[in-house]
């Protein structure tokens, strides 16, 4: 399907009407079969049971700088090619993204103390996710205090297309400085490094992630499109009463 055809609202909210249920039920059911194989996954020789955390941490660290990819794309659209469900896909990614951030922070934390014998350290990785977070709240902010929504989202857009310059900053900081952080273990040329017991498990996970973010920013874009059509009502309405 091109491109333009999805540029039609009532044919967005169509499309994800019928492809809604089916992603809902495809993150529930990956979910529990991946939340079983992590509890069933044997521990490390070195952390325990603790490494588990993993499961949780890795798939919401990846989600958090995959959210803000897709605004950095939506952003494009908004400032350049005037897409009309643009901003409205950047607005629905906002507060998704920062929740797997959110996630990400307080399971790492939850991960160092045992770890690393501290829940914070100022770790370059650490410090740019945190980063990452700061810049989600951001945007949210421009969205939910500016006066004219259509200055507030072309605002939104301009940092989130700056904010991208702390993704690759967020995915290299391990190699350009020294990290708490292991090196990469799973994208690398050599293959990953994981046992199967444990790749396995954080594979499903991190499906499980990605379909639960699809899943959320296809439900949040159709009620932010709904709520922009009852404002434009209400405002015609207003209108019509002065009249």
């Amino acid at each position: 399907m091109a491109m333009i055809e999805l540029a039609n609202p009532t044919r967005f909210l169509r499309i994800v009407d019928r492809l809604l249920p089916w992603f809902a039920a495809a993150t529930a059911l990956i979910l529990a079969a991946g939340l079983v194989q992590a509890v069933q996954a044997p521990d490390d020789y070195q952390q325990g049971a603790t490494v588990k955390i993993m499961f949780l941490h890795v798939p919401a660290a990846w989600l958090s700088m995959v959210g803000w990819a897709v605004m950095t794309v939506a952003a494009l659209g908004t400032l350049v090619w005037r897409h009309p469900l643009a901003d409205v896909a950047a607005k629905a990614a906002a507060p998704i993204g920062a929740g797997f951030t959110l996630i990400c922070l307080i399971t790492g934390s939850l991960w160092g103390r045992p770890t690393w014998g501290t829940y914070w350290v100022w770790d370059a990785r650490l410090t740019s996710e945190l980063v990452l977070f700061l810049l989600y709240l951001g945007v949210l902010a421009l969205y939910w205090t500016a006066e004219d929504p259509g200055r507030g989202a072309r605002a939104a857009a301009v940092l989130s297309l700056v904010g991208a310059i702390d993704l690759p900053i967020v995915k290299f900081s391990v190699d350009w400085w020294n990290s708490l952080h292991q090196g990469e273990s799973i994208f690398r040329a050599g293959g990953p490094v994981i046992d199967a017991s444990i790749l396995w498990p954080l594979a499903v996970m991190a499906m499980a992630f990605f379909l639960l973010f699809v899943t959320l920013h296809l439900a949040a874009m159709r009620n932010e499109i709904l709520r922009r059509r009852v404002r434009t009502m209400q405002m015609l309405q207003a209108q019509e009463a002065k009249a």
